[in-house]
């Protein structure tokens, strides 16, 4: 591991528990990734013509054809996997087991498909009352749209955030990455963490319908509640935060900064610092509402005083004094910073199948009673755990040589 070691890893609140990992591509897996995280026993069951869709998914044409897809690597460690064809009797007989045994199932097919292989709420209750079953989809599991495909960018666009991404000048921008899919998989990490909670105390498991879409539409936040309660259009501001100024980038005499100067004593202490102490009483600047109205002109004159140092020197000196600043960063220099490398975000583990550098993946950036959520076991191969999974479950050697034969693993 990076930056830390087993022993500084929580053994977590969810240790105990069996999640049956039923998803592909990114909302399912990394929900059920942020439950193994919790200490969660996540058996992800995969068809074995291929598995999950994110084993062929990434940068490295290398790995995607290994079924070690990077997309597949970042959010599957501590997971182990099985391999069940669910349209044979052998593989669905398989599932019945797990099943039975399980605390949650987590999937993500298009509403309707989990009824028609035989797996419906009705025939998951029979076989475990318990049993809590989260549904992610793109737009939930009724109203008009619940049987439409989607993926990430599609439900960036029909959200709306697109529409508030970007500048007038670009149109509306996506984000950089899959933040749909990501906000999807929290709030389903969420609720079933919530439905454990509540199966505590009712003793019956229930089941999670989440969509996507919505999820997407309550992170918006103040941008969709701007148009419930006053009725006003959002518009995309690029770098800039509406409900403040100066809040947003700037540019430097090296790099962009952002800075979040909200209340009024930090933009006061901005001027000062900035040795613009003129600006505290510019009508134009004087008063939050008439900053907001102002805004490009006091971007204007806060550049030209940003231009005499570069982003990290002014981020340094406006924290320090209660400013809330920021160098915009790369990638790479976030992964550097001593901040990351502190808390110990990134873990080292072996690559799956053995041999080659270390995986290097992401941990959660949660700590409890001090210490972190971390993986400690690799993404799995495909199919890596099945015959040990199946034996656990009362499968003889024969049985499972039978169910090779059968094609149902």
């Amino acid at each position: 591991m990076t930056d830390t070691d087993t022993d500084a890893v929580a053994p977590g609140p969810l240790t105990g528990v069996t999640v049956l990992d039923l998803t592909n591509v990114l909302a399912g897996p990394y929900a059920a990734y942020q439950l193994a995280l919790m200490g969660a026993d996540v058996i992800k069951v995969e068809t074995p013509h291929g598995g999950d869709l994110a084993r062929r998914l990434g940068t490295s044409a290398e790995l995607n054809a290994r079924h070690l897809g990077i997309s597949f690597l970042a959010q599957n460690a501590q997971k182990r996997s099985i391999t069940l064809d669910l349209k044979t009797e052998g593989g669905a007989q398989a599932l019945r087991r797990l099943v039975a045994t399980a605390d949650v199932l987590v999937e993500n097919f298009r509403p309707g498909v989990l009824e028609r292989l035989g797996f419906g709420w009705e025939q998951l209750h029979t076989l475990n009352t318990r049993l809590i079953l989260c549904q992610i989809s793109g737009f939930g599991q009724t109203g008009p749209m619940r049987t439409k495909p989607a993926y990430d960018q599609i439900i960036q666009g029909y959200s709306g955030m697109m529409s508030v991404t970007g500048t007038q000048a670009t149109g509306p921008l996506r984000a950089g990455f899959p933040l749909a899919d990501t906000i999807g998989g929290l709030a389903a990490a969420f609720a079933v963490s919530s439905a454990l909670a509540g199966r505590a105390t009712t003793g019956v498991g229930s089941v999670i319908d989440v969509s996507m879409l919505e999820t997407a539409v309550t992170a918006m936040g103040w941008v969709v509640s701007n148009l419930l309660v006053d009725g006003h259009e959002p518009l995309p501001l690029g770098n800039d935060n509406g409900t403040a100024a100066p809040s947003g980038a700037f540019a430097t005499g090296d790099g962009l900064l952002n800075i979040a100067a909200n209340k009024q004593e930090q933009f006061e202490t901005l001027c000062a610092l900035v040795d613009r102490a003129d600006l505290i009483v510019d009508p134009r600047f004087a008063e939050r509402e008439n900053r907001k109205a102002h805004r490009a002109a006091l971007t204007i004159e806060l550049e030209h005083a940003l231009a005499a140092r570069a982003a990290t020197e002014w981020e340094d000196l406006l924290s320090s004094a209660g400013v809330p600043a920021a160098a915009v960063l790369r990638v790479d220099q976030m992964l550097a910073s001593p901040q990351i490398r502190d808390r110990g975000l990134v873990h080292e583990l072996p690559f799956p199948g053995g041999g080659g550098d270390p995986l290097r993946v992401l941990g959660n950036g949660i700590r409890i009673d001090g210490r972190i959520s971390a993986p400690r076991t690799p993404p799995p191969t495909l199919g890596e755990h099945t015959d040990e999974i199946l034996a656990t479950l009362g499968y003889s050697a024969d049985d499972i040589a039978a169910l090779y034969e059968e094609g149902a693993v």
